[in-house]
């Protein structure tokens, strides 16, 4: 098989993602159904928005009849964050050639953590390990979303807390970038900036303005340590 290499590597590296998505995946699907929606828009929606945070909120659009454009306004905010995080891969994607636009719309947070934590093998082909890793990645989330909505449609669980699976994730992930950057700045810097934006920002811009906030901040610190 061709980048079978690349397959194996990015399948590794995956597993900490599977742990994470299979079960967020899961408690979207239970979530779903459990307000009557039909099974199959969990597989849908996992294979053509793929958002989690995205797709939780959109349980409550559907509760609330909110309009296209409220949900326009409202998923623009939720994803904008994604748009920091494709301008730090520019150089790593632009010679990805035809599996460019599949690595821009399956960039999640986790993802993200991946590429940026994780040391490239320089020995490998990058354009198909960023590809299996990306679509692993989708799939792990698809597969428990999909059973998560199966299943829930025949036992009744208490859903109950189980989107906290999601900051557990992001813990594990940003133990992992401290111990390959080992520099404590970043984090302290990030923070302050979220507890900032938690203390004087609406809940629903509070991440898009903490991470504009960070990225100002880190940059002014950047450039001072050049001057210096």
């Amino acid at each position: 098989m061709k980048y079978k290499k690349e397959l194996s590597i990015a399948f590794k590296v995956s597993i900490p993602i599977m742990m994470g998505y299979i079960v967020l995946g899961f408690a979207f699907g239970l979530l779903l159904v459990s307000f009557k929606y039909s099974w199959y828009l969990a597989p849908l929606m996992s294979l053509f928005i793929y958002a989690g945070a995205l797709q939780f909120m959109a349980i409550n659009f559907f509760n609330a009849k909110a309009g296209f454009i409220d949900i326009a306004i409202a998923s623009w905010f939720i994803n904008i964050r994604q748009s920091f995080y494709g301008l730090s891969l520019l150089k790593r994607f632009e010679e990805t050639g035809k599996v460019k636009p599949y690595l821009i719309f399956g960039l999640t947070d986790e993802t993200y953590a991946l590429l940026t934590t994780i040391k490239d093998d320089e020995t490998i082909n990058k354009k198909w390990y960023y590809f299996y890793l990306t679509a692993f990645n989708q799939f792990y989330w698809f597969l428990g979303s999909t059973l998560g909505a199966l299943i829930g449609l025949n036992i009744e669980f208490n859903t109950s807390g189980l989107e906290f699976s999601l900051t557990a994730l992001f813990v594990v992930l940003c133990i992992e970038q401290y111990k390959s950057l080992k520099n404590i700045i970043p984090f302290i810097v990030g923070f302050l900036c979220s507890l900032m934006a938690l203390f004087f920002v609406s809940s629903d811009k509070m991440l898009l303005i903490s991470i504009f906030c960070s990225l100002i901040v880190i940059f002014l610190l950047k450039k001072r340590v050049e001057n210096e």
